[in-house]
């Protein structure tokens, strides 16, 4: 299934000589070693040689190898040097800080440092509420993890994790002007977590938790919420949920159904899956049923954890019990965040008619999206070289900006659901169909309009 694709993107200098063939020998050769050239540049030129960079896209670090290889084993050509294109964008990290005011003479250090910003200082020890006017609170997001659920990666520690949350920085400033800044805490324990986060909070105008494991990340949540008086939000739960309501509501368009006439099966019940419960359940579907390693979650199971036991007394309303491949039997919509290659075609077969699959899990997803075509009439992934990306940038950018804007102290349900809306309606009306049901991450109309809800939604809160 995998395709090569720009996450393994690799630069190779070569010599070649200078023979008229030489072009096309190098192209060929990375063809047939199943490379995408995207780009092919002459660095020099002699008499003797010839110095190339070619550029393409592989489907892993195996396969970048391969390639390499191929080129080198032609006549008379010589491999230079390999530049991961990937690792480059990292060389030093993806941030930096800039001045916003000009430091030009005395007179301008004066106001912005010693002695003029004690008087700004006194303001703010006066009436705390100025911190939010006067410094980089008003517009600063702390992205707090601790390296125990990184991507699809798992418990990879918090200098590991800190590419993953500089990137969620970037992305935030992007796509909502919103200052972030990565915490990575080398702690796991819960009380020290919530300790830290609750002491560096001042700086901050909200709070992102990232790649935290669950169940840990549940009441780290719950009791960062009822400490500060800033919103706390975890992106793997809400962010994820948030987007997957919307592509769902705009889906059920596409094929002709109502929620509230659907059996929902949700496979995977960590972080994004509760959350996806949780939320769907605002809209009322006919029945939601949950599975997970040990398969489905109900009342009667004798391994349910605290977080299990509160979505089992809410779905699966008959009580069944059984496998992933049982759940699926006449289910209307599949939503996968759990693990790769779970099941086949076979068993979309045994799903409702003008079924809908989102297979989540990442990179690779529980049913290969080809498979599930064959009998899906949606179906959606959360990688970006399938059509109907399911991705989190969609929503926490504008989610952010929409709670600073509004100077919200907390983050509701309601918030939530506004900005599933927001995404939708920006994808929805003639524009939508089986491959498009929510917008381009770089559709600029998502972030504003996810901002204005959460902003409305907030200040009627």
């Amino acid at each position: 299934m995998p395709v090569p694709g720009p996450g393994y993107s690799i630069t190779i200098r070569v010599e070649a000589p200078p023979s008229a063939s030489a072009a096309g020998d190098l192209t060929s050769a990375v063809g047939r070693a199943g490379g995408v050239i995207t780009a092919f540049d002459v660095v020099e030129s002699h008499a003797d040689r010839v110095v190339v960079d070619i550029t393409c896209n592989a489907t892993s670090a195996e396969h970048a190898n391969e390639i390499t290889d191929a080129l080198g084993e032609l006549p008379g050509v010589v491999v230079r040097k390999v530049s991961d294109r990937t690792f480059l964008i990292h060389l030093g990290g993806k941030l930096e800080v800039h001045s916003k005011v000009a430091l030009r003479n005395r007179d301008d250090l004066s106001r912005a440092y010693t002695p003029g910003v004690a008087r700004v200082c006194m303001a703010i020890a006066k009436n705390p509420e100025d911190a939010r006017r006067l410094t980089i609170k008003r517009n600063t997001v702390a992205v707090v993890t601790d390296g125990s659920a990184v991507l699809g990666l798992g418990n990879i520690g918090p200098a590991a994790a800190l590419p993953v949350m500089e990137g969620k920085a970037v992305l935030f400033k992007k796509f909502a002007d919103v200052d972030a800044w990565p915490i990575v805490l080398d702690t796991q324990d819960t009380d020290e977590i919530i300790r830290t986060v609750e002491l560096i909070a001042p700086a901050y105008a909200g709070i992102n938790l990232e790649d935290i494991a669950a169940p840990r990340c549940f009441e780290i949540e719950a009791r960062l919420r009822e400490k500060l008086d800033i919103p706390v939000f975890h992106d793997d739960q809400h962010g994820t949920a948030i987007v997957v309501v919307a592509a769902l509501r705009n889906a059920l368009k596409v094929v002709g159904k109502s929620l509230d006439q659907c059996k929902v099966v949700v496979c995977g019940v960590g972080a994004a899956g509760s959350a996806i419960i949780r939320l769907l359940k605002h809209r009322a579907p006919a029945d939601i049923i949950a599975v997970d390693i040990n398969g489905i979650v109900h009342a009667e199971r004798g391994d349910l954890d605290s977080n299990l036991e509160q979505i089992a007394a809410t779905t699966n309303k008959d009580g069944v019990s059984g496998t992933l491949h049982d759940a699926l039997v006449g289910a209307d919509v599949f939503i996968g965040v759990s693990a790769p290659n779970l099941f086949g075609a076979e068993q979309v077969k045994t799903m409702a008619k003008d079924a809908v699959v989102f297979a989540l899990a990442n990179p690779d997803p529980e049913i290969d999206p080809i498979e599930a075509q064959q009998y899906a009439a949606v179906v959606a992934t959360g990688r970006s070289d399938y059509p109907n990306q399911i991705n989190n940038v969609l929503a926490f950018p504008g989610v952010f900006r929409g709670l600073l804007d509004a100077h919200a102290r907390t983050i509701t349900d309601e918030m939530l659901l506004a900005a599933a809306d927001a995404i939708a309606d920006v994808s929805n009306g003639e524009r939508i169909n089986a491959s498009f049901i929510v917008p381009s991450v770089f559709d600029a109309a998502v972030a504003p309009a996810v901002a204005e809800a959460v902003r409305k939604a907030a200040s009627k809160s």
